[in-house]
């Protein structure tokens, strides 16, 4: 929204601050930065890290707090959005938001209610660098800077791969305010995310021995589940989720993620799978991350049938599927036997002029190799010349090479070949016995002659199989004086003379 449309909403919002005399600021409840509680609570794709879980507006807000008249907070929430869209859009590597802040009155609004900050810091996470200079320039306004806040500023420290601004943040809002349980593990996830272990679980247990909070939560548990099982420490993971059980926290649906998600990174389908039936029989909902984490490990499975069920199940669930899942499933598809052009044909109509990945165009080479259609096998080659992708598996060349030959495309070949040359791709003899063979049985036996010269020129020597396939095309051609001269230079070279042949 522009500049023009938000600054109307800001009288109202001002009446509403008369109104108001005071915003209640004391330490609220925030859902960690790891995994959820709820299914509500994230959003995102289970391809990535567990990320900040910051609630949407306002059920961050403690329910102490006096809320907002709805059609203020409606106005704010507006402005809000304004805002974090003029932010996101901002040039640059790293740009600066002040001016935008200003410009939209940003001090205006955290006076009317810190809601507005809690809700800016959240629409920023897609940039957390962003959002924690937001959050420097929020610290210098007035009210104080909440509880919630911070929760919220170390889940972006944690997003930013900034575990020391994640340990100051902390440090600070613990001596400004007694901390609670979301402050802890929005710390722990932050070191979660940078893979820092040791101190994750030395957060943890400060948290057990703190006085001043609870116990750890299920959510606590479950960011040191997602992090034994982002380490392929199967055992630790399991070790941690019978922790919980002894705890007496009830499993949550961020709880069985985490452990689908282990089981996911580690191949163990089988587990995978029984976490998930199990989940279900226990009456746990799976939300669109299980669906989708589901749908992840089926397609790294091979178990195409059981991958396609998820597909549908989170069509349901979160409308389009990302295309991190939908690469996933291209690579499945291609990496089976029948049954598979149609699909992957449907899935490719949903890859934009920006979604080229170089290791599907090689997948997609070979299949369309294997299956014998030449013309997008070849749209393929193209595209990935044009993206200066390199192949450099011998699998895939041999594949592009029994096309051509199955279709007697000698000329389109020895195109092929010499994009190849240029482009750096894989060359293997193959490629030009196979030009070979094509030319001796159209009988064009200059052009054969002149492979020999192209394979000197890349170094490859003249095999057995090189003076055969030579023999094979001038007895063919009924040229015989050619064909024993060849066989003379075969035993010339070592290679002896097949067997039952002589010189005629």
């Amino acid at each position: 929204m522009s500049r023009r449309h938000a600054r109307p909403l800001l009288p109202l919002l001002r009446c509403h601050l008369h109104r108001s005399a005071t915003v209640y600021h004391s330490p609220a409840p925030a859902p960690p930065d790891g995994i959820p509680s709820s299914s509500s609570a994230s959003s995102l794709s289970p391809s990535s890290p567990p990320d900040p879980a910051a609630a949407r507006w306002p059920s961050s807000w403690s329910p102490a707090a006096p809320l907002l008249h709805s059609f203020a907070a409606s106005h704010l929430r507006e402005a809000v959005s304004s805002l974090a869209v003029a932010i996101l859009a901002l040039p640059g590597v790293d740009p600066d938001p002040l001016p935008a802040l200003v410009e939209h009155s940003f001090p205006t609004l955290v006076a009317v209610s810190p809601l507005a900050s809690l809700e800016l810091l959240s629409l920023l996470r897609p940039k957390p660098h962003l959002g924690l200079a937001v959050f420097s320039f929020r610290r210098t306004l007035s009210p104080p800077t909440t509880l919630p806040e911070f929760v919220l500023a170390i889940s972006l420290a944690g997003r930013a791969r900034d575990p020391a601004a994640a340990a100051r943040l902390f440090a600070e809002a613990s001596t400004a305010y007694c901390p609670d349980q979301a402050l802890y593990n929005a710390l722990m996830s932050s070191y979660m995310h940078s893979g820092l272990a040791d101190r994750c679980l030395e957060a943890f247990h400060t948290l057990e021995r703190d006085p001043r909070c609870g116990p750890p939560n299920a959510d606590s548990y479950n960011i040191l589940i997602a992090l034994f099982g982002r380490s392929l420490l199967v055992d630790h993971m399991e070790a941690m989720l019978r922790s919980l059980d002894a705890s007496g926290h009830p499993r949550t649906i961020g709880t069985y993620n985490a452990i689908i998600a282990g089981y996911l990174t580690a191949w163990m389908w089988e587990k995978m799978e029984a976490v998930f039936d199990e989940m279900v029989s226990g009456h746990v909902a799976p939300d669109k991350t299980t669906h989708l984490l589901m749908l992840r490990g089926y397609a790294h499975a091979g178990l195409i049938y059981k991958m396609e069920l998820a597909y549908e199940r989170a069509r349901q669930h979160v409308g389009e599927v990302d295309m991190a899942h939908i690469y996933a499933m291209l690579c499945a598809y291609c990496k089976c036997k029948h049954d598979r052009i149609q699909k992957i044909e449907e899935l490719l109509q949903k890859l934009g002029p920006d979604d080229y990945r170089p290791w599907l165009a090689v997948l997609l080479i070979r299949v369309y190799a294997q299956q014998g259609l030449v013309e997008r096998m070849e749209q393929w080659i193209a595209e990935a010349l044009e993206h200066n992708t390199i192949v450099t598996t011998v699998h895939v060349m041999r594949s592009i090479i029994t096309s051509y030959f199955q279709c007697d495309a000698v000329d389109k070949l020895a195109h092929f070949v010499r994009q190849a040359e240029e482009a750096g791709w894989k060359l293997c003899r193959s490629l030009y016995h196979c030009k070979m063979v094509m030319y001796g049985k159209q009988h064009r036996l200059p052009e054969m002659h002149g492979v020999l010269d192209e394979m000197e020129f890349v170094r490859f020597d003249r095999t057995k199989k090189t003076f055969w396939i030579m023999y094979k095309a001038y007895v063919s051609s009924g040229r015989m004086a050619e064909a024993n001269t060849i066989l003379c230079m075969m035993g010339k070279h070592g290679f002896g003379f097949p067997r039952g042949r002589h010189i005629q």
